[in-house]
């Protein structure tokens, strides 16, 4: 990866809100996505690797739970594979394998503003719930402060390097009002402090939006080289952010919990491993610093890789059940398709319900009618998923409502306000 440098030819080390100094390395304002194309490439050049595209996982296969063997409910639970569903095809088949690593990313979509992309619904976390993996930290999803709030763009990431380079957040009247909320950070502050300030203004005063104003502090020609990417996105939305503020909204954006691992990567599942946004090593706390993600990714993901060669070397054999142990996946006697109409209206029903009552402010009065509707729709969507041939988007529905679930009680459950997890009827204790 290339990234920016000076005119000197070191790093253009980047700053962005609650780091103490300028310590990012980046590319433009894509570095994630320069970093994944970087990655796949290298990828497709090792002859040994097969990278399988329009395939969701349903479930884990786990032993006692898949196994034809009586005995195996008396052995601890194992991991050795996944049903898929082939999107093309419309058929589930069994991958048996010595080593899973769930690296399935956030489950962002599950609220109704948001920044992941659509397929961010918590997969990995509920198949790894419904196999039995401790789960832990689920409250702490993290809203970053500034999405676009552009008609056609909506979710897209405004990056907080836009504030690191020193844009302002203000109202639609043109306040900066940051100091307000953190007189020492201002608009540096962590995107806890920064999103509920923007989400106060917002509720207090009635806007639809705020301002991030970063044309009167930096020159059109450095925004244009810094932020190529929101610059062109923004002017496809009739925005010229070298001339006018960019209006913001605050959205969904990182899981801070998830499926516990160990510092190699291990779950508390045998043959089960999890990487990136969908584990939690315990690494961010209660509120991620920005582009610490990708830091974490990279150092956990070659841990467990080493991890996993070191292990199975010379025993994969005895490992990988054979296909008679493992039950192919059944759909006889199936012969509706699910319905689209009902999968996004379920969908819908749940971002929503997310949004108010599980979102950047909550309350155990909030949280509670949460989990009543979350379990009425569970039972819905359980009975819809047992009758129903499988689709992707059946497949995550049932996904989405497992994981609002998981996070709306873990967030009844922890009563005090902490990082990202923010309640108005905290519990005050000692730290």
């Amino acid at each position: 990866v290339k990234f920016d440098r000076d005119p000197d030819g070191q790093i253009a080390w980047g700053q962005e809100a609650a780091h103490s100094r300028r310590r990012i390395a980046h590319v433009g304002d894509i570095t994630g996505k320069v970093i994944i194309e970087g990655l796949i490439a290298a990828l497709e050049q090792y002859p040994n690797v097969r990278l399988a595209k329009n395939l969701t996982a349903v479930d884990l296969i786990t032993f006692p739970h898949h196994s034809r063997d009586s005995l195996a409910a008396y052995q601890p639970i194992t991991c050795h594979g996944a049903y898929v569903f082939d999107r093309q095809g419309r058929t589930i088949h069994r991958v048996l394998t010595a080593a899973v690593v769930l690296a399935t990313g956030g489950l962002g979509r599950i609220y109704r503003n948001t920044t992941n992309p659509p397929g961010a619904r918590g997969d990995g976390l509920a198949m790894a719930a419904r196999a039995g993996t401790r789960i832990i930290n689920a409250e702490y999803v993290q809203f970053h402060p500034t999405a676009l709030a552009v008609p056609g763009a909506e979710g897209f990431l405004i990056s907080e390097a836009v504030r690191g380079e020193g844009g302002v957040l203000l109202t639609p009247e043109g306040r900066a009002f940051m100091a307000d909320y953190s007189p020492e950070w201002k608009d540096l502050a962590p995107r806890d402090v920064v999103a509920r300030a923007i989400h106060h203004q917002m509720e207090t005063h009635g806007y639809s939006h705020v301002l991030l104003d970063i044309a009167s502090h930096q020159p059109a020609e450095r925004i244009r080289a810094r932020f190529p990417n929101i610059y062109a996105t923004c002017r496809k939305g009739g925005l010229d952010i070298t001339q006018e503020p960019i209006p913001v909204i605050p959205a969904a954006h990182y899981s801070c919990g998830g499926v516990a691992v160990d510092e190699w990567g291990r779950t508390s599942i045998g043959n089960l491993y999890a990487i990136g946004e969908v584990s939690c090593t315990g690494l961010h706390g209660a509120n991620r610093l920005g582009s610490t993600s990708l830091l974490e990714g990279l150092v956990w993901g070659h841990r467990t890789a080493q991890y996993i060669v070191k292990t199975l070397d010379r025993r994969t054999a005895d490992v990988v059940p054979s296909r008679a142990e493992v039950p192919p996946w059944d759909e006889s006697g199936l012969t509706a398709d699910s319905d689209p109409a009902l999968i996004q209206g379920d969908m819908q029903t749940i971002q929503n319900i997310m949004w108010h009552y599980v979102g950047l402010v909550r309350s155990s009065e909030r949280l509670s009618r949460a989990i009543r509707e979350l379990r009425h729709m569970q039972n819905e969507i359980e009975t819809f998923y047992r009758t129903t041939k499988l689709s992707d988007g059946l497949i995550g529905l049932r996904n989405a409502v497992e994981v609002a679930l998981i996070v709306a009680q873990a967030a009844q459950h922890n009563r005090q306000s902490r990082g990202c997890h923010f309640r108005q009827d905290a519990v005050q204790v000692g730290d």
